[in-house]
């Protein structure tokens, strides 16, 4: 069992879903979980009052625009390196936003451009790999990633076109992550709590390990966020996020 400290915080990641649950149980599984975790000792700033949505929102424009400044040459570098196999530079995805509503959410393009057949010939013929995607909707050993994408993840550069999510409305640089709708069922009763904030580029998943936390507990950090998220919480989570891009964990 392993332990995460969130900053300033009894906060603490604590794996007790492991990874055997079936697919077909985690609405049930999720419902029960969130009912179970709501009496354990998570304490995260509150909301003090509707000012903060509008701070929040504020401080989401005013980083987005200096980062997207700063960062202006960088991504053109990043996105002709990716145009380099003939593909274009972004990819958009659509996902599930506040309020249930779908958006496009970009990337920097890390998959070959036929990654839809690359996957479907490796869940066909890879029962292991069928289970994986089954259980996490993602690949440890993903072989859709090009060279440059590899990199892009590892760094979480790929992420940086999500700054224009940003300033449109659609994310936020802190909330949850967005998810796409097959995973709605799977979040079961903690939905309707994802759906009340726009989902972001980082989060509280970002700073516990994102990819090696299992989905059990990913799900209950969304809805404690959700339910308690302050200005302070918001601040925290992106200094931590510094320090886990650095370290790469758990990124891929």
């Amino acid at each position: 069992m392993t332990a995460t400290t969130f900053p300033h915080t009894p906060w603490h990641y604590d794996n007790r879903f492991g990874q055997t649950a079936d697919a077909h149980d985690w609405p049930r599984l999720h419902a029960a979980a969130v009912d179970r975790y709501n009496s354990a000792e998570i304490y995260l700033p509150r909301f003090k009052a509707p000012a903060e949505g509008i701070v929040k929102r504020l401080v989401d424009l005013w980083l987005a625009a200096a980062l997207l400044l700063v960062l202006s040459i960088p991504m053109l570098v990043i996105a002709a390196l990716v145009r380099l196999d003939g593909g274009p530079a972004l990819f958009g995805h659509k996902r599930i936003g506040a309020n249930g509503k779908t958006f496009v959410c970009w990337k920097f393009r890390t998959m070959v451009t036929n990654g839809d057949e690359v996957l479907a010939r490796v869940l066909a013929a890879d029962p292991a790999a069928r289970a994986e995607w089954n259980r996490d909707f993602k690949l440890r050993s993903d072989p859709r990633i090009t060279r440059i994408g590899n990199i892009l993840r590892l760094t979480s550069l790929d992420e940086l076109p999500q700054l224009f999510n940003v300033l449109v409305g659609e994310m936020s640089l802190v909330g949850p992550r967005p998810i796409v709708r097959e995973e709605i069922r799977r979040y079961g009763a903690a939905f309707h709590d994802y759906a009340r904030c726009r989902p972001g580029i980082t989060g509280l998943w970002q700073i516990s390990g994102r990819n090696d936390v299992d989905y059990g507990w990913r799900v209950h950090l969304d809805q404690e966020y959700a339910r308690h998220w302050s200005v302070e919480t918001d601040c925290l989570v992106l200094l931590r996020t510094v320090a886990v891009v650095c370290q790469a964990r758990g990124a891929y």
